[in-house]
């Protein structure tokens, strides 16, 4: 294996980890209305991915730092073809982290519906324009061969990407309902069951369809067909204990969000961007990579400071592994 397709994996590993854990962020922040009737029961949501949430953004932060250090003409192609949907991404993330430490400034009710819509707010679009752009990479784009998108933000809202928002929204919203049914008690605890439960169908179904649609649009490879099985069985195994054994709901989604993070990136490789304008100007592993020098340097970095980063994380689930109840909110 060379270095160019070691950090082709390891990019795919970072964005796996960050849909993985930010995934259930935004599902809380994007159910957030319907769990919670009552300012507490809201709070005790919120309080639930608190001590988790901004530690789960650094993955996204890590993924695109490895992105512009390892393939800059990627990140070049992306960031600036993606740009105005990107802008609204992080003017959504902007203003959900500042909903996260304002909503309790203040005891005025209306004050905390702002924020919490805002959360809402700020939850679902990320949540929309993630998928957007997974289903974009999947499908292919306009690119010209100086690698430049030729496209505009119409041509990135198609029905194919669009569907994928759709999925993207519907898999975190269950994955935030089950981490919610291990993390809370009382009126949260049951509501968040039994949205847990009507959700699993049509997640499974948009998901199928999704599958199918990408597997009729191009070439199916083995590992891709193997993600995709997984993640489909995953999915519809949560009807099995999205009831009484949340945590076995919870890994389920997790190998689904994983295995289908899997999926899009083994149907990408060795490409990394796909032309629809012309195969042979899709950027791939080596046309947008690096030098091997920087690669071989950001290797050793990785290999000394990813296991910290890792090791630190699983303590802080570990401190914050309780439930939550009433008594544990403070203001």
């Amino acid at each position: 294996m060379d270095l160019n397709t070691l950090w082709f994996i390891l990019i795919g590993v970072l964005f796996s980890g960050f849909f993985l854990l930010e995934g259930f962020d935004y599902g809380v922040g994007i159910l957030l209305p319907f769990v919670g009737k009552q300012d507490e029961e809201r709070r005790l949501a919120i309080n639930a991915i608190g001590p988790f949430w901004d530690g789960n953004e650094v993955w996204m932060l890590t993924a695109g730092g490895a992105l512009f250090a390892a393939f800059p003409h990627w990140y070049a192609t992306l960031f600036s073809g993606f740009y105005l949907a990107l802008v609204l991404m992080l003017f959504a993330l902007i203003v959900r982290g500042v909903a996260f430490e304002f909503r309790s400034q203040l005891a005025a009710s209306r004050w905390r519906t702002t924020w919490d819509t805002l959360l809402f707010i700020g939850s679902l679009v990320p949540a929309l324009l993630w998928g957007v752009a997974v289903g974009n990479l999947v499908r292919g784009v306009p690119i010209d061969a100086q690698m430049n998108f030729t496209g505009n933000l119409l041509t990135l809202l198609n029905p194919f990407a669009l569907l994928a928002g759709v999925l993207f929204v519907l898999l975190f919203s269950l994955h935030g309902a089950l981490f919610l049914s291990l993390k809370t008690t009382g009126p949260v605890l049951e509501r968040a069951q039994q949205i847990a439960a009507r959700l699993w169908l049509p997640t499974l179904l948009v998901a199928a369809g999704w599958i199918l649609w990408t597997f009729a649009a191009g070439g199916i490879k083995v590992v891709a067909l193997l993600a995709a099985v997984i993640a489909a069985v995953a999915l519809a195994a949560v009807r099995l204990w999205a009831g009484q054994r949340a945590g076995r709901a919870f890994l389920l989604t997790s190998v689904t969000i994983v295995s289908a993070t899997v999926m899009v990136f083994a149907m990408l490789f060795p490409n990394v961007m796909i032309s629809t304008t012309n195969p042979a100007w899709s950027l791939t592993i080596y046309t947008a990579a690096s030098s091997p020098y920087t690669l071989r340097v950001m290797t050793i970095v990785a290999v000394i400071f990813v296991p910290i980063v890792l090791l630190y994380q699983v303590w802080t689930y570990r401190v914050f592994r309780q439930r939550l109840t009433a008594g544990d909110l403070h203001y």
